[in-house]
């Protein structure tokens, strides 16, 4: 392409040059011509550097018109080096050299005689080329760049889109792996500790073994059904008609207190509760049930728990305290999630997806402290569960 722009401007200027008619001008001899050339070479620059370009042309045309040859328009082999200069943004750097060039041309026109009304409409066209040339080329940059934002634009959008689809994918499997674990947690330490007290009531007392196994299948049927919700999800093509977690929340904790004490936890509740947004609703009875299901295996046999429910304008606190021999090695005080397994670290999850806090202790005097403090905000979704209907 810049060959063939550059075979046009070739033979526009050796015809102007050919054509050339002014009174006491020098002949055109080999050298004119080969100025003409030089003109239209300088093309051949235009991508590499367009500044040169222009000066290049420029100097052919300043000493063409110093050795005296016939004029012709300098705007016919200036406009595609101007259009190019301003293409490349560097149109502030190359104007001089047409206003220069156009300014002495009407000058020495002047001189020779012209009147300034022949002057103008010589020279009128040629300025109006030269800006043509310039605004063309500024539009196109411009054009170009809005064209090249709106690119970047689209792939930043679609590289956050990405991003976003993988965030939601990540919390998606960690919702489901809480989901699994509180579910399978609870109803696996509560069967162990029904089908101990079935096989040592069995002979002594099958009236209190038939109790347990009850109790055992009544848990067994709870935790299919979640699990069967749960993994629903996983199996589902679109977005399920239900979350799993829609159905777990503090209304559901009377049968949970119901379950640990038919497993042999003595439990003690004292709870301020009112309508609670949805989200924190859901949080605080996963946490009550995996820290009952704690106390439950690690607490030993005898231990006794209470449970603190206190809401205040702007948080709900949890409070889950045992007597027993305490979680065990490699549960610490501290954060949820600084030690032990994947039940406190999902506590302390839940909570902070809500910008709260879960913190876990040992007890004075002996037993396991989980304490959680879960913002209120007035603007989630509210259900009104009124959990344990005050204290007993």
């Amino acid at each position: 392409m810049d060959a063939g722009l550059v075979g046009v401007v070739l033979v526009a200027a050796e015809v102007a040059i050919l054509a050339g008619r002014e009174p006491g001008s020098l002949p055109r001899n080999w050298f004119a011509y080969v100025l003409g050339g030089v003109m239209a070479g300088a093309i051949l620059l235009r991508r590499r550097n367009p500044l040169a370009e222009v000066y290049l042309v420029g100097a052919a045309l300043f000493v063409y018109y110093a050795i005296g040859y016939p004029g012709f328009p300098p705007a016919l082999v200036l406009a595609v080096p101007l259009y190019d200069a301003a293409y490349a943004g560097r149109i502030a750097r190359a104007i001089p050299v047409p206003v220069l060039l156009l300014t002495a041309g009407v000058v020495v026109s002047l001189r020779k005689g012209t009147t300034p009304l022949d002057a103008v409409d010589v020279f009128l066209p040629q300025y109006a080329l030269v800006a043509v040339a310039v605004l063309l080329g500024a539009l196109v940059r411009s054009r170009q760049a809005l064209a090249a934002q709106s690119q970047e634009r689209l792939r930043a959008a679609a590289a956050e889109q990405q991003r976003e689809a993988e965030r939601r994918l990540v919390e998606e499997r960690l919702r489901i792996a809480r989901e699994l674990h509180d579910t399978v947690a609870h109803a696996i330490s509560t069967i162990t500790v029904q089908s101990g007290t079935a096989l040592f009531m069995l002979d002594q007392d099958p009236e209190k073994a038939r109790e347990a196994l009850t109790a055992i299948r009544r848990t067994g049927k709870e935790a299919l059904g979640e699990m069967r919700s749960t993994l629903g999800v996983l199996r589902s093509d679109g977005e399920p008609a239900v979350s799993p977690e829609n159905d777990a929340g503090l209304s559901r904790l009377p049968a949970l207190l119901d379950a640990v004490r038919a497993a042999g936890l003595e439990v003690e509740i004292a709870s301020r509760v009112s309508a609670l947004p949805e989200a924190v609703d859901q949080a605080a009875y996963r946490i009550l049930q995996e820290a009952l299901t704690n106390v439950l295996r690690h607490a030993g046999p005898d231990a006794r728990a209470r449970i603190r429910l206190e809401q205040a304008d702007d948080a709900l606190e949890v409070e889950v305290a045992d007597d027993g021999t305490g979680p065990g090695p490699g549960i610490g005080p501290g954060p949820a999630g600084a030690g032990g397994g994947y039940g406190l670290k999902g506590m302390g999850e839940r909570a902070a997806a809500l910008g709260g806090r879960v913190e876990t202790g040992a007890v004075p005097g002996g037993g396991f402290r989980v304490r959680a403090t879960l913002p209120v905000r007035a603007t989630l979704p509210v259900r009104d569960d009124r959990a344990g209907g005050g204290d007993r």
